[in-house]
């Protein structure tokens, strides 16, 4: 019998080492090695091998030319979910492997348990280390979606019989609620722990390819954000989506962080109600507060996440600091980034920022990216400043450079349109964004500007 060995992982990144060190080599993080017994190659035979889950025998691949290579398109597998088809990328991929994870409570479990009673037409295996078969029966009641639905039920954490259950069952889709639960006998360590996760994604990613069968993984987060276990468990996956949201609202965003088969920039929203998710199929709506009166401080942007367009409020307030260092705060929005606006406003234009506190915050939970906002961050804090209300049926979209020039954003065209559709009367957009551009077929008034002086001589005279 092979003589088992220990070794020092990293709870942070996956580093392994023979001894215990004070801080990571590769992720610089302290106090994160703990002993695993990790038993030697030599002894370890694959789960995939000691198992007939998969069924099939193993194929052996062949070197081909790229030029002989027939690609023929993947038939997706299209859920009645609009917003998590979009995020996919059209639907789900036969034989890949996705990974969602989300803080606790955000809605990771009823969203996949709403998906998987959502396809009748298709075999759902939904496996639970972390819930009772009487617990989910509750949700799936709270859902009203389980009357039609082909789910199967399986509470276990071995990936052992989660593999004779599938191959008794032949699904065409499999959940696993969560990756952290899973533990594997070919690895000598507590279910969780850096080599169970790795070893358990190991043995799925295998089962999916082989069987063709795609394969749902629910991941805890780390108090930082990101997923726990090791990080080639994201390298591991096809796909990786992030459930964001505060559990203190209503709204959850669905987002694309890695999408081997889509665009990585696409986002789902969704509102949590008492049966479930409901999808929103027009954000734009409800990321507008509505007010009877103009407010100051209070700006319209038109942003893009990925192909979609949206419009969002931005909300901000400057007033004079009450101690020595003024206060530089941002909800949803870069703080470097806010900080660098209001350098550009104090040394091109000479307001007097420095000795005053400045917080933004961006409504309905979103965390953007898009420079095209710059216009509108801008506007807000000027209106917030001078106390002058910004018109409400105007919007805003360009970035602003270190001089005071507006630069030209992309597709200029989707932004607009949808702000003619929401009924906004004008839209203040890049003067470069003009080149070839028929303002005359949108019913919006389009004002091309090029440096901030015009905003500035537009809206606050």
């Amino acid at each position: 019998m092979a003589k088992s060995k220990s070794a020092y992982l990293c709870q942070s990144c996956g580093y392994e080492s023979p001894k215990w060190l004070g801080q990571c080599p590769s992720c610089k993080q302290w106090n994160t090695f703990v002993e695993e017994v990790v038993a030697p190659a030599s002894s370890r035979v694959p789960e995939w091998r000691s198992t007939t889950s998969i069924g099939a025998p193993k194929r052996q691949n062949k070197a081909a030319i790229i030029h002989e290579i027939v690609y023929t398109e993947e038939q997706r597998i299209v859920t009645p979910d609009r917003e998590f088809n979009r995020v996919l990328g059209g639907g789900i991929v036969p034989g890949s492997l996705v990974l969602i994870g989300g803080e606790p409570g955000i809605g990771k479990s009823t969203l996949m348990l709403q998906l998987a009673l959502s396809i009748p037409q298709i075999k759902v295996l939904y496996i639970s280390g972390e819930e009772s078969e009487q617990q989910i029966k509750m949700r799936a009641e709270r859902l009203s979606q389980h009357s039609k639905a082909n789910c199967y039920i399986l509470t276990e954490t071995s990936t052992q019989n989660i593999f004779k259950q599938a191959e008794a069952v032949e699904p065409n889709l499999v959940v696993i609620d969560s990756i952290q639960t899973l533990h594997s006998q070919q690895i000598e360590s507590a279910p969780g722990s850096v080599s169970q996760v790795r070893e358990c994604t190991a043995e799925l990613l295998r089962y999916a390819k082989e069987s063709n069968v795609p394969v749902f993984i629910v991941g805890h987060i780390t108090k930082d954000g990101s997923i726990a276990g090791p990080k080639v468990l994201e390298h591991m996956v096809d796909t990786v989506l992030q459930f964001e949201g505060d559990r203190h609202h209503v709204y959850r965003i669905l987002r694309a962080v890695k999408n081997r088969f889509g665009s990585s920039s696409e986002l789902g929203i969704y509102e949590m109600q008492g049966s479930g998710l409901r999808e929103v199929s027009n954000p734009s709506e409800i990321m507008i507060s509505q007010r009877d009166e103009p407010t100051s401080g209070v700006a319209i942007a038109t942003m893009l996440e990925g192909i979609r367009p949206l419009m969002i409020e931005v909300q901000a307030l400057v007033g004079n600091s009450a101690f020595g260092t003024p206060q530089r705060s941002s909800t949803g929005f870069d703080t470097k980034r806010l900080n660098m606006l209001l350098a550009v406003l104090e040394k091109r234009f000479g307001f007097r920022l420095s000795a005053q506190d400045v917080f933004l915050n961006i409504t309905g939970g979103l965390r953007v990216e898009d420079p095209a906002i710059d216009l509108a961050v801008i506007a807000a804090i000027i209106s917030s400043q001078q106390d002058i209300a910004l018109p409400t049926n105007v919007t805003f979209a360009g970035e602003v450079g270190l001089s005071g020039e507006i630069r030209a954003v992309n597709r200029i065209e989707q932004r607009i349109a949808e702000a003619e559709k929401l009924g906004f009367e004008g839209i203040f957009i890049p003067k470069h964004n003009t080149k070839g551009l028929d303002a005359k077929k949108y019913n919006i008034a389009i004002r091309p500007v090029a440096k901030l002086e015009d905003i500035f001589r537009a809206l606050f005279g």
